[in-house]
């Protein structure tokens, strides 16, 4: 079957199919949601260490393909996992026979037009009580390189900023373009995040999702001249208790930094 480019689809060699799944390390208590499992080369490997695979495809063909030759621990669920809910995925779980409350890991070969909403989706299912407690994803290297840049980096930005406040992230293998077929133009990395509470807690987290937003499209600038995108009054005053110089640049500010600066305009 030949990849399709509107799902974005690059399957990956065996090969490289065999050290994604090791990076993985599904564990026999663990239900593995694999997001995209397009042929099966990783799904075929997870399903006989893991207790259940959830595997989500949009691509019909590539369902029915999946679904005649998965294990009978594998559930093949169609549909966009963009557009799944946390009460959808707790109904396949109970259909499947997964006891409630069981250990939950994301994995998958992510598209690369939708890696990061994607990553975002996690956070939002896990905000929904869903138990995800890490998950081990392939993404376009820039967006990894994005994912672990440290403050004053080109690379840092919002991105960075939001993951890295509910999750610890590290990188964990480098694949070429030729581990897949067809090639893509762009090169990947696998990354590893393990989940935790914001930290540190915002007192209120859409004020800091909406200034951290607002100040990273004027990065270059003066941090007191970027906080014109999100505030137009208040800045010097929120300044003076966040303890922060508005001489610095957006993009010098660690995750904590920013935290204590929305608090500050939140008080």
């Amino acid at each position: 079957m030949r990849a399709r480019r509107r799902f974005g689809q690059h399957f990956l060699e065996s090969n490289w199919a065999r050290k994604v799944a090791g990076a993985v390390g599904a564990q026999a208590s663990e239900v593995i949601l694999e997001i995209g499992p397009g042929r099966g080369a990783i799904t075929h490997l997870l399903s006989p260490a893991a207790a259940h695979v959830i595997a989500f495809e949009i691509d019909r063909d590539l369902v029915a393909e999946l679904r005649e030759s998965a294990g009978a621990n594998v559930t093949v669920v169609e549909g966009d996992f963009l557009d799944v809910n946390a009460e959808r995925i707790q109904d396949v779980l109970r259909s499947a026979g997964v006891p409630p409350g069981s250990s939950l890991r994301a994995a998958g070969n992510l598209p690369y037009n939708v890696g990061s909403p994607i990553l975002f989706k996690l956070l939002e299912l896990i905000d929904d009580g869903l138990n995800i407690a890490e998950a081990v994803v392939m993404l376009q290297r820039e967006v990894a390189d994005r994912l672990v840049a440290p403050p004053g980096t080109k690379e840092y930005g919002v991105l960075s900023v939001l993951i890295r406040h509910r999750a610890d992230v590290e990188r964990v293998l480098a694949l070429p373009a030729g581990a897949f077929r067809p090639p893509p133009k762009v090169k990947s990395a696998v990354v590893r995040l393990r989940f935790h509470s914001p930290d540190p807690t915002p007192r209120q987290p859409e004020i800091f999702e909406a200034l951290t937003k607002a100040i990273f499209t004027r990065r270059r600038k003066t941090l007191a001249n970027a906080l014109l995108a999100f505030r137009s009054g208040g800045i010097e005053e929120a300044l003076v208790r966040a303890g922060l110089d508005g001489r610095r640049r957006p993009e010098t500010l660690a995750v904590a930094e920013l935290v204590v600066l929305a608090d500050a305009f939140g008080e």
